[in-house]
Order: structure tokens, then sequence, then C-alpha cells
């Protein structure tokens, strides 16, 4: 098994998702991809884009259960590698969901 990535989102999002049987995140039709991360890189995401959010959740992701394509990119002006999923999620692929807070101290 691969290492398991993250990727954060809100629970109406998710439960949206379930209902659907698959997951989109806003930046699949924005951007064409959804962000994830690494473990040791989601304290940084955080800290860069959801800084005074509440209510939010991770899906922990088993890369090789998903369907779509994953790329790992650079993101502009970043000289780090991230997970992007160029596609809807397939849900068999979240292994795990959890409230942000149990995951890393916000």
């Amino acid at each position: 098994m691969s290492s398991i990535i993250l990727h954060i989102t809100n629970h109406d999002l998710w439960n949206q998702a379930k209902g659907a049987g698959e997951y989109r995140a806003d930046s699949l039709t924005s951007e064409g991809f959804m962000h994830c991360s690494k473990p040791d890189q989601l304290a940084g995401v955080v800290n860069r884009y959801y800084q005074g959010q509440t209510g939010l959740i991770v899906l922990h992701i088993d890369p090789d259960l998903v369907e779509p394509s994953i790329r790992w990119e650079n993101p502009p002006g970043r000289n780090e590698q991230f997970p992007h999923i160029y596609g809807p999620l397939n849900l068999n692929a979240v292994i795990e969901v959890k409230p942000l807070e149990e995951v890393i101290s916000v």
C-alpha cells in the first residue's frame, strides 16, 4: 500500500458525496483537479489556506484505491510536490474521515 494522502473538506460536501457516490471538490471544476497532501504537509496547508475555518474534516485516502489519475506536482512558488487527483474521487478510496482538530492542532 502506498502512503496515505489527505484532503481537507467540510461535512456538507462529504455528505453530498455519499449521496452522489463520488466526491468532487470545488477545485475539480475550477482547476481540473483536487488538492491533497501528505500527512507531513498538512500543517502547512492548514496554515496557508484554512486559518480560522471551523467544522473541517480530513479525508484519509488510499492512493492505491483511487480510480482517477494522481499526479505529484509543484504548486506555483513552491519547491515541494503535492498529490493532485484528476477526477471525481471514488468513495471506497476514502479509508477514514476525521475532524481536522483530531488530525492536527488548529
